[in-house]
């Protein structure tokens, strides 16, 4: 005789009951925990003082507004390698790209901060001061892997008539490139874009260690502001942070749509 399954079971949407309970122990309860402290003070009454003081002190806005500067650098950066490493890998005349993805993929095993650690050392044995040089080029090792798999993911899906249409059109290599497969591959693109701006921007262990904490980025405010027990500021402080973010996940999210409404092509 078959069994059957609990009432519980046996019903799709009771599997996602654990997942439920996760979310909202550990993301929703935690967002609106940030919202309840910034937008209050230390007695617990409603306030907008946390956002005018943020407002009101250049090294507050200096920072932010640095830190954002450091994720575009950084993130520009790993766009103009990153693409070209994806497109590589994703050639077919490559037998061995699964090989080469993985050797890519690798450092992304590593814990970052052990990645970071070594960094330093490696800086250090070739006798190169820390500094903003050193923080770059830390954010683009640290994060240059979640931009080209996102890329070589979609180049690796891409409808390849398009391109063989284009070709019998006439088009050039260049043409091809620029109106075909770029356009294909925005999808992709903007994957990597959000997932290396975004932890960029927030980031503050990777400043601390390769800066030796002479350089101060915005998740590294949060984080002094937290330890000093001024969670209300602090919390205000990572509100914004989150609406910058929030901000550019919908705007990769509409270049995305617009991308696959049309076609992918120009």
């Amino acid at each position: 005789m078959s069994r059957k399954l609990p009432i519980f079971f046996a019903s799709r949407k009771s599997w996602t009951l654990p997942y439920v309970i996760f979310s909202a122990i550990f993301v929703v309860i935690p967002l609106l925990l940030i919202v309840v402290y910034a937008f209050t003070d230390d007695n617990g009454h409603l306030t907008m003082s946390n956002f005018s003081k943020f407002f009101m002190h250049p090294e507050a806005i200096n920072t932010f507004v640095y830190s954002i500067g450091i994720a575009i650098i950084t993130t520009s950066i790993c766009i103009l390698l990153g693409y070209p490493a994806a497109w590589i890998l994703s050639n077919s005349k490559f037998n061995k790209s699964r090989t080469l993805v993985v050797l890519f993929i690798l450092p992304m095993w590593v814990n970052i901060l052990v990645r970071t650690l070594a960094t330093v050392a490696l800086f250090d044995f070739f006798s190169i001061p820390l500094g903003e040089g050193a923080l770059i080029f830390g954010m683009v090792y640290n994060f240059l892997p979640f931009m080209i798999y996102p890329i070589y993911n979609t180049l690796q899906k891409m409808d390849r008539s398009y391109i063989e249409a284009a070709q019998d059109l006439g088009a050039n290599p260049v043409q091809v490139f620029f109106k075909a497969i770029l356009p294909l591959s925005m999808p992709g693109v903007m994957s990597g874009v959000m997932m290396v701006f975004m932890p960029t921007i927030s980031t503050f262990a990777i400043a601390e260690l390769l800066t030796m904490n002479n350089i101060k980025l915005f998740g590294t405010t949060i984080q002094e502001n937290i330890n000093n027990s001024m969670w209300n500021y602090g919390a205000a402080l990572s509100l914004i942070m989150l609406l910058l973010i929030a901000a550019t996940s919908l705007f990769g999210t509409d270049d995305k749509d617009n991308a696959n409404e049309g076609g992918g092509l120009w």
